[in-house]
């Protein structure tokens, strides 16, 4: 299936049909839905009714198409007529409850896959759907619970381990998600995604040569995903590997050139390499796209003080502390910069603004600078 956000969920794929009628209608629908022809699948699984009304299994897979197709609620009136026919139906309970997920109903989805487990607890899809529903309303304890029962019935497949290894990653356990991430890796090796989520693991335990490796790999792999570049790029900095982190961070907008942040820490780079006007242009760039975001104006404003543009650094400033108010770190770069100009008593108000909001350099600077 496709990745919903970072997680895979899990339709169920029923081979069996019972011998009620003839299955050929039923069996065309099965070979058009595997082929992903899903509105033909559709019009084979309605015959397969008009023959058959009770086959409950057409109902089923006629509501995975819906489903596919994005006709939730289509599906659920499908799947409601299955369990209508089967009240035991573990497979039409799982796939009504995807259906609610997909329509943002995660407690009824949830109520759904409980009750496709309360009929087969071995139905290892739907602790993991229901894991996934879990994991959307924050219930991280639970998703994982879930993903790991998932994992004892189903041990082959590697969507679960990566999906149990985002929980663990969310929970801060990086070792386990890094386990979980090569499990899923070594099941299945073509996923690229599974790389970069791993790389960002090994980035978080301090594993910086690491995460380059699999970076590398997820972008051999997948050369179109701008997230992937801007980790790289991350790791590039760490490094101090400037001029790399600068054509990843080029390569990232080139892909998705709405993002402000890419430009922001774009902007970064350009200032640590001294070159403060391009690092201005992409801060001007990401304020436009976000003028709201005060840590852009704070990076701005540094790089206009290297330009010795100080009366523009702390207009900078200035619209930072009017967006956060409470930065104790701004109040005493303003009254610094404030200096530079001769306005010493503005220039001490701010510092002792800062002092007052804790920073710890604050009462040094107003005894060298202050009378």
């Amino acid at each position: 299936m496709n990745k919903i956000t970072s997680f895979f969920i899990f339709l169920l794929w029923i081979g069996g049909v019972e011998a009620q009628t003839n299955t050929s209608l039923f069996d065309e629908g099965i070979r058009l839905l595997e082929a992903e022809k899903l509105e033909e699948a559709k019009s084979a699984f309605s015959k397969a009714i008009e023959e058959n009304p009770k086959l409950k299994e057409a109902y089923n897979k006629r509501g995975e198409a819906k489903n596919l197709l994005e006709d939730f609620y289509g599906a659920i009136g499908d799947y409601n007529r299955a369990l209508e026919l089967d009240e035991a139906f573990a497979e039409a309970y799982n796939n009504r409850g995807v259906a609610k997920y997909n329509l943002g109903d995660n407690y009824s989805a949830i109520e759904d896959y409980g009750q496709a487990i309360l009929k087969n607890p071995e139905l290892a899809e739907a602790f993991a759907n229901r894991g996934l529903a879990y994991y959307d309303m924050d219930e991280l304890e639970a998703a994982f619970f879930d993903f790991s029962k998932a994992i004892e019935l189903d041990p082959n497949d590697p969507d679960k381990y990566f999906n149990r290894a985002v929980i663990r990653a969310e929970l801060q356990e990086y070792l386990s998600a890094i386990d979980d991430y090569s499990k899923s890796l070594e099941l299945d090796s073509s996923d690229a995604d599974v790389y970069n989520f791993r790389g960002v693991a090994l980035f978080n335990l301090g594993n910086v040569e690491g995460a380059l490796s699999d970076y590398n790999k997820a972008i051999e792999m997948d050369s179109t995903d701008a997230l992937k570049y801007d980790n790289r790029a991350l790791v590039h900095g760490t490094l101090e590997n400037h001029e790399a982190a600068l054509k990843d961070y080029n390569k990232s907008i080139a892909l998705f050139p709405d993002d402000p942040d890419t430009y922001n820490l774009r902007g970064v780079v350009n200032y640590l390499l001294e070159k403060n006007e391009a690092a201005i242009a992409d801060y001007d760039i990401a304020l436009r796209i976000d003028p709201e975001n005060s840590v852009y104006y704070d990076n701005r404003a540094l790089a206009k003080i290297e330009l010795e543009d100080y009366d523009g650094a702390i207009t900078d400033f200035s619209i930072s502390l009017e967006l956060f108010p409470d930065d104790a770190e701004i109040y005493l770069q303003r009254g610094l910069v404030k200096f530079e100009i001769g306005d010493n008593n503005d220039g001490c108000l701010d510092l002792k603004a800062a002092q007052e909001l804790g920073h710890p350099e604050a009462r040094t600077e107003i005894k060298k600078n202050c009378k």
